[in-house]
């Protein structure tokens, strides 16, 4: 998506579907699962792509930014290049309910970022901020040292300055790094599915019943953390 385009799903060179209003002047996305999480001039905004031909804004999910540049999401959080506001750490666990967990500024050091990105080495996240004029900053976000959860799915970040590195002219975008996972190849193709050794990614209508209800057709499946009924023993 280019700064200021009305289109957010595509396949291949062939638009699917497309959204304007209430997005204004959209510059960044990054899609996980059933959802496109969307930086404009508001701030970070949510958009259902379950099917993608019919997009849809998720009213009232929405967090406000006065500078959102660039983004990255990783599993239960969303990354935000806040500008002078350093980096904005956004709550999506619930992806139609996001909420603004934290932001941090290395006390105001942070002040011009632009883009960030995620990486992970041994037990340690870490972020990669584009800082425009005060270059690269590296942040740890996760420790084995100083946090008992870091081993989780999701732990909540702790962001600390560790490295800046000032680059020649102003630092405005970092390139992603290959996604790697022990489901997919270097190339994005799946290896497995459920067991089954070199087998293709789901198609769409696969996919719809693997998450609906009535052979593909009916509601969404969902899970709860207050079962209405007692446990089974055995």
């Amino acid at each position: 998506m280019h700064a200021g385009a009305q289109d957010l799903v595509g396949l291949g060179n062939i638009g699917i579907g497309q959204l304007g209003a209430p997005l204004h002047d959209p510059h960044a996305v990054a899609i996980q699962f059933r959802y496109a999480f969307v930086l404009d001039v508001e701030g970070l905004k949510v958009v259902d792509v379950t099917v993608p031909d019919k997009p849809r804004v998720v009213d009232g999910a929405k967090v406000p930014f006065a500078h959102a540049h660039g983004l990255y999401v990783a599993r239960t959080y969303a990354y935000v290049a806040a500008g002078p506001d350093g980096l904005g750490i956004v709550d999506i666990k619930a992806p139609e309910k996001p909420r603004l967990d934290q932001t941090f500024n290395a006390g105001g050091a942070i002040n011009d970022a632009h883009d960030v990105k995620l990486g992970a080495t041994n037990g340690s996240i870490f972020a990669y901020v584009a800082d425009g004029k005060n270059g690269l900053r590296i942040l740890q976000l996760t420790s084995p040292e100083t946090m008992p959860e870091y081993a989780g799915f999701s732990p909540r970040p702790r962001p600390v300055l560790i490295a800046t590195y000032k680059t020649k002219g102003e630092a405005l975008a970092i390139s992603k790094g290959l996604d790697r996972d022990r489901a997919v190849d270097e190339s994005g193709n799946q290896l497995s599915v459920f067991g089954r050794r070199g087998a293709r990614p789901f198609n769409f209508e696969e996919m719809m019943r693997l998450l609906r209800t009535d052979d593909g057709k009916g509601s969404f499946f969902t899970v709860t953390d207050a079962p209405r009924t007692q446990p089974l023993s055995h």
